[in-house]
C-alpha cells in the first residue's frame, strides 16, 4: 500500500529535496507539487492523503485550512506558529472528517537531538545563549528552531 502524498512549497530548497524524498521512497507516491501561487485543488485532485507543508509562514495556515477541511492529514516543517496559531489548527483539526497534523520546527534530526539536549543540559548552567547561523536569504529569524530551543531551555529552568 502506498501513501499519496503532496508537496506544498516543492519548487523551493528544501521542497525539492522533500520531492526526491518521496519519489526515492518505495510506500510513497507522488501526486501533487504545489509551488507559490498555485492552486491548492489539486491536491484534492489528485486525492493526495498527506501533504508536506515547507512553504511560508504568510501561506501555511491557508494552506492548513484548506487540507484539514479536506481530510487531508499535514506535516508542516513552515515556521513561525505562536500559540494562537496552534489554537487555530487544533480547532480546525477537531472538526469531524478533519486532517491530522504533525508541526515540526526543523525535520533535520541534528537539530532536534540539539534541542532535546539543550532542554536536559539546561538545568545544570546558570546561563545559556542560542546561536544561530544561515545563509543570507533565510526569511526567518530567528528561526523556529532558535525559537522552539530557547523556549525548551526556559520550560526547563
Amino acid at each position: 500500500m502506498t501513501i499519496k502524498v503532496g508537496v506544498l512549497g516543492a519548487h523551493g530548497r528544501v521542497g525539492q529535496a522533500i520531492v526526491e524524498g518521496v519519489n526515492a521512497a518505495a510506500d510513497l507516491d507522488l501526486v501533487a507539487e504545489v509551488g507559490r501561487g498555485e492552486d491548492l485543488q489539486v491536491v484534492v485532485d489528485n486525492e493526495a492523503q498527506v501533504i508536506v507543508d515547507f512553504t511560508q509562514p504568510a501561506a501555511v495556515m491557508g494552506n492548513l485550512e484548506f487540507c484539514i477541511k479536506h481530510g487531508i492529514h499535514c506535516v508542516v516543517g513552515t515556521t513561525g506558529f505562536d500559540e494562537e496559531k496552534l489554537a487555530q489548527v487544533e480547532k480546525w483539526t477537531a472538526a469531524p472528517g478533519a486532517g491530522h497534523v504533525l508541526i515540526a520546527p526543523n525535520f533535520a534530526i541534528s537539530a532536534v537531538l540539539t534541542m532535546v539536549f539543550a532542554r536536559q543540559a539546561a538545568k545544570f548552567f546558570e546561563t545559556a545563549e542560542v546561536v544561530e547561523f544561515h545563509h543570507p536569504a533565510k526569511l526567518d529569524a530567528p528561526s523556529g528552531t532558535a525559537i522552539h530551543t530557547a523556549q525548551g531551555i526556559a520550560a526547563a529552568r
